[in-house]
């Protein structure tokens, strides 16, 4: 059915969280939810080439060090969900910690967000890979303008009404 034409009653039966009767854009109200523990684990990779991997391992990048950098800028990021994706309520993060590996021919970024809170850290966590990676790229394009970000994705979840989820990684192409 064409999205524009759905009445009160395809809406209501559909579940859409974020949208109204009349089809308008909403932030769920979690008010009534309990305070529960959050956590969210999401990764992302940045394929480089072998002349910036080396500029990475000898700190020699121009505009300082790439990893460290990045590690801030997801930080940062975490704590700005709210105001770079629609309907994301504010919340109050307990931590936020990022791991970037350099690894051979890519850079590894893992995001684990924690809150106590009525809504889960997913975007968080998505968002905080998600700069880190930007920042890499941003920080090596002088060397190397190919690079790709992929995989950008939630790994793990706890907390909440929906209960645990953990990424299925069988068949994974990456190391």
């Amino acid at each position: 059915m064409d999205q524009s034409h759905r009445t009160e009653a395809n809406f209501a039966e559909s579940a859409l969280t974020h949208l109204d009767a009349e089809g308008r854009a909403v932030m769920v109200d979690v008010g009534d939810k309990p305070v529960t523990a959050r956590v969210a684990v999401a990764e992302g990779v940045v394929r480089i080439g072998g002349e910036l991997e080396a500029a990475i391992r000898a700190n020699a990048v121009a505009k300082g060090p790439v990893l460290e950098t990045a590690r801030l800028a997801g930080i940062m990021a975490a704590k700005r969900t709210d105001e770079l994706v629609p309907l994301c309520h504010s919340l109050a993060l307990d931590a936020i910690e990022l791991d970037l590996q350099l690894e051979p021919g890519q850079v590894r970024v893992e995001a684990t967000v924690r809150s106590h809170g009525r809504t889960g850290v997913e975007m968080e966590a998505l968002v905080a890979v998600s700069v880190a990676c930007l920042t890499i790229i941003d920080m090596g394009k002088a060397i190397d303008r190919g690079m790709v970000i992929e995989r950008v994705r939630v790994l793990e979840k706890r907390g909440g009404r929906r209960g645990d989820y953990r990424a299925d990684r069988t068949g994974d192409s990456l190391p």
